[in-house]
């Protein structure tokens, strides 16, 4: 073939040098084509994660790598989140990129089976770190995408059953509750209790602000008067008048997860020392630990009940432990603090410094990915 080539080159160079040209042109063609073809094969094959192979037969043909990079323009994703989204889903052969970012329970099947993948063959600790966190990155652009097209609540009626509120009177009266009824002509809300756990009594009249969270954890709250008390077999609640207008509130950057989690937290000192002309600081971790319980968990912080009176703003040390067992740890920060149902208070908190490895964890438990 090679010397067939010669031949026809030889010969259009000496009777024919335009269609010389012409041949040459032809054949760096098809050769430039090859190379490409070649490159593009490779990289479909090619994965973020060593050692993991993506899908094969009908899967890959039915992938669009154009629609991926579509959705992940619209999505804002930067190069390595864009690079790993088309891991898993050429991994998984989805053909739909735009349909499964849409829907929430597909999404998270997609990320959960990376997520154990990821944790199998990638070389090292370090890598996992990385991929976990680059792969949680993407699901929490995905969820605050999602909270800021949801449609606002507008009435009062329509609110769950049995769904947590935080109630506020004034400053300084801040309760947690639950919803009991939203039907007939009066909201329901649980009475919120002192320390003791006696009933607080709200005169008729009274002006009080009640927050909620939908199940996106998109925020409202609503200003209305106390119509009365009453009681009912779940004991005491407030009457409270309807309202068709509830506002949105300023929207949390995570997702949060209703939890039960055992934590011990310890105040943090800071001490300053002057070092030649300069003044240094240093933290100063208290060797007596607090006990407290973890009752709500996201990558941002924590509302931790404990019997303790910290005082806002408190810098705090606290460590806690995932489904695995491992024990996790955090800086974190008292922000509010208000009266929780029966003894204790309720400290909300945020987080000033976790590592990596923590905060791949409490994403997982927070989406569900630690569940086998």
């Amino acid at each position: 073939m090679e010397f067939y080539l010669l031949q026809s080159i030889n010969y259009f160079k000496e009777d024919d040098p335009f269609a010389a040209t012409l041949l040459l042109s032809a054949i760096g063609s098809v050769i430039v084509i090859a190379v490409i073809v070649n490159v593009v094969k490779r990289s479909i094959g090619e994965s973020p994660v060593r050692g993991a192979k993506v899908g094969s037969g009908v899967s890959e043909r039915r992938f669009s790598i154009f629609q991926l990079h579509k959705v992940a323009a619209a999505y804002g994703l930067d190069k390595d989140q864009s690079k790993l989204l088309e891991y898993v889903f050429k991994t998984d052969g989805v053909s739909n990129p735009a349909a499964v970012m849409q829907n929430a329970n597909s999404l998270d099947r997609h990320f959960k089976r990376a997520y154990k993948n990821i944790e199998k063959r990638a070389e090292s600790e370090q890598e996992v770190q990385e991929f976990l966190y680059t792969l949680f990155s993407i699901r929490n652009t995905v969820d605050n995408r999602e909270k800021n097209t949801n449609p606002a609540a507008t009435s009062t009626k329509r609110l769950s059953e049995n769904m947590t509120a935080v109630l506020s009177a004034g400053p300084d009266k801040t309760f947690s509750v639950r919803i009991r009824s939203a039907k007939g002509d009066a909201l329901l809300v649980e009475c919120p209790k002192n320390a003791v756990g006696t009933p607080i009594k709200f005169p008729r009249g009274t002006t009080v602000t009640l927050a909620f969270f939908t199940k996106s954890s998109k925020g409202f709250s609503f200003t209305t008067q106390v119509l009365g008390t009453t009681s009912t077999p779940r004991g005491p609640v407030l009457q409270l008048a309807h309202t068709g207008k509830s506002h949105a509130m300023a929207q949390r950057r995570f997702r949060r997860k209703e939890v039960f989690i055992s934590c011990d937290f310890s105040l943090i000192h800071i001490q300053e020392q002057k070092v030649g002309k300069k003044i240094e600081k240093k933290m100063v971790v208290e060797p007596r630990p607090y006990q407290g319980t973890i009752l709500d968990l996201s990558a941002g912080g924590c509302a931790l009940k404990t019997s303790s009176v910290i005082p806002v703003g408190s810098r705090l040390k606290l460590n806690f432990e995932n489904s695995d067992k491992r024990l996790l740890a955090a800086l974190g920060q008292v922000i509010r603090t208000n009266r929780g149902a029966g003894l204790g208070i309720i400290m909300h908190i945020k987080f000033l410094k976790i590592t990596r490895k923590s905060l791949n964890s409490v994403n997982a438990m927070v989406f569900g990915y630690d569940k086998d």
